[in-house]
């Protein structure tokens, strides 16, 4: 402290004998003048060197009176280092969000005090060339400089990302600056390096594209490497960080990664011993591990166009990863944070891709005698004692496996049927059902979504299902799973189990009269079902079970053939209308989507639930009540009767009422050519949607070539400005070269004008001391010729 004192002293002076010292906003004002506007270098770098001991304790003052000087100095200074680093230093200082400890401030500044850096940062960004200065230091070799240049564009990101941003896509070669680090021999640098890059690459689908470009993927898998992959430290972290943000909605780079044979470099990271007793699980290799799962999830996630998610998928598989990770989910003692992100990426790797899932169902537990992993992971779904989290990445691993699956659809059918050899040995569907009729409200909930996947979009198999035959008890008959089904929905207290059982038998039910007509035959399954919409409870939860309840009704109104006299389509119309009354009836079916977890539901095929309280509704289900909604208000609206004067059937004649039934069959025959024209639509609906998707891809691999072909004319046009750039400067360099070898060659020839001056007086001394002795030498009697008569006398003499 009497060092910085003593220093202090030296630069602003000491102070008049009994006057009281300078405040701290006085000596802040003394440095910067001193700054601003001493003629001597020094004496600016010892005013710069002072303020950055006081931009921590006095950084308001330091922000709001020294910024302009310290840039001037950034600008004015920069090719001394020492100074640089001191500038960069007290602005890193300013604009940091750390609060200092021993930072001061008055009262009026201490309810802002963790936004100062961000105010600072907002007034800094205001001069855009300011950006481009920084950047220009990353290219200083010197530490000294260097590193600071880099903290301070770190503390820049961090308190204001989008505008740093727009700033570097505009700098010349900005985004290219802060690639070179990367490759700084400097670990300190490289890693400071890694962090801004994270923040940069968050949500700026251009730069991710220049970054990727800029060989980002090979040098970070070098980085990763050379750390020892999962078993790295942070650095392996940050790199998976940067990896993930290029990778996130940009399916340009998503193809970039898979064509450049990258999803083969990240193998390594799930590379396990093959012992797994030795394996150790530290907290960073857990880290390290789900960070290379998100990346793999970021390739697969069903948000992505379907070409490219499989393509991703099939090379997933043939470099060995999704054989790596099923080893995982085998392995024992492995974290319970690892096998349920292990489980929700095989999903994804599995969903939709047949070949995948037939790998899927092959994969074996090491247990004796060995059992399909499918059914461990089932059994750990019905296991009351296991996470919450687990049992759901489970239930959605289960649903990738029979998306667009139908032999695996009809195979789990098959081990329910009483033909099946397998029965009663842990098949899938034993354990489902086993979990359906368990009484766990959960275990309910995840078997009863579990089998409705096996019905989805998948008729035959809805038709087989009702062949299933349980039995209740010794010496008692079977029933089947649909009437067991309705005595679960009408005996259990718990909504979780009762919303479960509904969302099963509304899958089951849509698109099959057969397992219609055998619902209406259950007794009091329809009163049951008419009772509960009518309620007036009010209830947590209660209001959905009601809504689902009336759209179940409706399935069965939409999908009824008449073939239960006592329940056809216009008798179950008329008990909506009499016993419940179709305004409530319409009332509660728009409950469920307005149910703050349908949209949730609707948006992600995953289960993502803070609480067991919280899992009510699944994907698949969603998908069905939105195409269906509509078709069940139309069904149960109220239709013109054609009786206007008020006569009801009872009051008509015999010839009325033989017109009425030729009427009603003509409806009806209408009613069925509806229906069939409806199926038609929705097979060409379908079909559009695929072309469209087909068109889809097209139109984004058009773009994705387009944005290639834009970078590397991009790059081209660079480079050759590089050259041109390259030309100019040593066009401009040898004028400058010339007119100094002129100045010297100048030199020189003064320097010989003089020697030739020189010589020439001493030539005519010469001459005259000559002239001198040939006069003595006369006076003395000596004959001396002058120099014309001994050129006469002699002429032929050289």
């Amino acid at each position: 402290m009497e060092y910085f004192k003593t220093g202090l002293k030296s630069v602003l002076g000491a102070p008049l004998q009994g006057s009281s010292p300078p405040t701290g906003a006085e000596t802040v004002e003394r440095l910067v003048d001193r700054v601003k506007h001493s003629t001597l270098l020094e004496d600016r770098r010892d005013a710069c060197r002072a303020l950055k001991s006081l931009s921590k304790q006095y950084r308001v003052e330091v922000g709001a009176q020294g910024m302009d000087a310290l840039c001037q100095v950034l600008e004015m200074d920069r090719a001394d280092g020492e100074i640089v680093s001191y500038a960069l230093d007290s602005l890193c200082n300013v604009m940091s969000a750390e609060v200092f400890e021993e930072e001061e401030h008055p009262d009026v500044y201490q309810s802002s005090r963790t936004s100062l850096g961000e105010q600072f940062t907002e007034i800094f960004m205001k001069q855009t060339d300011y950006i481009g200065l920084v950047l220009g230091f990353l290219e200083e070799y010197d530490f000294q400089v260097r590193w600071p240049a880099l903290k301070l564009l770190t503390s820049l990101i961090h308190n204001r990302p989008r505008d740093l941003q727009e700033i570097i896509l505009v700098c010349p070669m900005g985004v290219s600056k802060l690639m070179d680090l990367l490759g700084d021999s400097r670990e300190v640098i490289r890693n400071d390096a890694l962090i801004l890059l994270t923040h940069l690459t968050k949500g700026n689908a251009n730069i991710q594209k220049i970054v990727a470009f800029e060989n980002a993927f090979d040098r970070l898998f070098d980085v990763m490497a050379d750390e020892g992959y999962a078993d790295g430290g942070i650095v392996v972290e940050d790199c998976l960080a940067i990896v993930h943000n290029l990778l996130k909605h940009n399916t340009s780079n998503q193809n970039f990664f898979k064509e450049g044979s990258y999803i083969q470099r990240i193998s390594p990271m799930f590379a396990l011993p093959s012992d797994s007793e030795d394996i150790s699980w530290s907290s960073q290799k857990v880290i390290n591990i789900l960070s290379s799962l998100q990346v793999i999830r970021m390739l697969v996630m069903p948000g992505n166009p379907a070409q490219v998610t499989s393509s991703c998928q099939r090379t997933i598989r043939s470099s060995g990863i999704l054989e790596a990770l099923c080893g995982i989910l085998m392995a024992s003692g492995v974290p319970v944070d690892v096998l349920t992100e292990t489980i929700n990426t095989v999903a994804e790797i599995i969903r939709g891709n047949l070949a995948n899932q037939e790998y899927f169902l092959t994969v074996m537990a090491p247990s004796k005698p060995p059992r399909p992993a499918i059914v461990v992971l089932l059994l750990s779904m019905v296991n009351e004692k296991q996470p919450l989290e687990l049992r759901c990445s489970v239930l959605y691993s289960f649903q990738c496996y029979l998306y667009k699956n139908e032999v695996g659809q009809a195979q789990l059918v098959q081990t329910l049927l009483p033909s099946s050899a397998e029965v009663g040995t842990g098949t899938t569907g034993e354990l489902l059902v086993a979990g359906l009729l368990s009484g766990h409200m959960l275990s309910t909930w995840l078997s009863a979504v579990a089998l409705s996947h096996a019905l989805v979009e998948n008729p035959a198999q809805k038709e087989q299902l009702l062949r299933v035959a349980l039995a209740t008890g010794p010496g008692a008959p079977p029933v089947t799973l649909l009437q067991q089904c309705c005595t679960i929905l009408q005996q259990s207290s718990n909504v979780q189990s009762k919303v479960g059982i509904l969302m099963l038998l509304a899958m089951w039910l849509s698109h099959c009269p057969l397992a219609v007509r055998d619902l209406l035959n259950t007794p009091s399954c329809i009163p049951y079902l008419s009772a509960q919409v009518g309620a007036n409870e009010h209830q947590e939860h209660e209001e959905l079970l009601q809504g689902l309840c009336a759209f179940l009704m409706g399935i069965c109104i939409i999908f009824n053939d008449d073939s239960v006299p006592s329940y056809t389509r216009d008798s179950l119309c008329q008990l909506v209308s009499k016993r419940v009354g179709q305004d409530v009836f319409l009332d509660k079916l728009g409950e469920v989507s307005k149910h703050e977890l349908y949209s949730k539901a609707h948006k992600h095929p995953q289960l993502q639930a803070a609480s067991a309280e919280h899992v009510l509704l699944d994907h698949e289900f969603c998908k069905l009540f939105k195409a269906l909604e509509g078709m069940v208000v139309k069904a149960v609206s109220p239709k013109d009767a054609g009786l206007h004067n008020g006569g009801t059937e009872l009051t008509l004649t015999a010839t009325e009422s033989s017109l009425l039934l030729q009427y009603k069959e003509l409806i009806r025959s209408q009613d069925n050519q509806i229906q069939e024209m409806r199926r038609q639509l929705h097979q060409y609906e379908s079909e559009r949607q695929n072309s469209q998707m087909h068109i889809e891809e097209l139109s984004a691999t058009v773009s994705q070539l387009r944005d290639q072909t834009r970078l590397l004319s991009a790059a081209a046009n660079t480079g050759v400005t590089s050259a041109l750039s390259s030309d100019v400067e040593k066009l401009a360099i040898s004028p400058q070269t010339n007119m100094a070898r002129c100045s010297e060659l100048e030199v020189e020839l003064d320097k010989l004008r003089k020697d030739q001056e020189d010589l020439l007086v001493l030539l005519a001394d010469q001459d005259t001391k000559l002239n001198k002795y040939k006069d003595r030498l006369r006076q003395l009697g000596e004959k001396i010729q002058s120099d014309d008569e001994a050129d006469q006398t002699n002429p032929e003499e050289p």
